[in-house]
């Protein structure tokens, strides 16, 4: 079955960084797209950044919008974040997901899951 399991998160002061990554098995990775999405204690889950298939176009929510980057390497099936200036704000939950388009932002839209890694961003 499809896996994917992120990794990198952790403790970080505001404005400092992180880089999260996603290692997917069982998938043919090359023809999804990938998404990253958050959730914080008593929030939905939202979207935050997703890349196409051939990494040719990315989107990515207002709120992180020249702050994260999304890449992905499909030589070794792997999406990462990189997250900059980090901020109170963006401590969550962070989730790799593939299975829906690259210009989704729900997340009902998407199909497979991680487990999610923790990042908190201290004040």
């Amino acid at each position: 079955q499809v896996r994917l399991v992120e990794s990198g998160g952790g403790l970080v002061p505001a404005g400092g960084s992180l880089r999260l990554s996603c290692a997917a098995s069982k998938l043919d990775f090359g023809s999804f797209a990938m998404a990253w999405f958050r959730q914080a204690p008593g929030k939905e889950r939202e979207f935050v950044a997703s890349i196409s298939w051939n990494a040719e176009n990315t989107y990515y929510a207002d709120s992180v919008k020249g702050r994260f980057t999304i890449f992905r390497d499909n030589a070794k099936n792997m999406v990462d974040l990189q997250m900059n200036k980090l901020k109170p704000d963006d401590s969550a939950i962070y989730y790799c997901t593939a299975g829906g388009a690259s210009w989704h932002r729900v997340a009902s839209e998407y199909t497979y899951w991680g487990q999610g890694t923790q990042v908190t961003v201290s004040s």
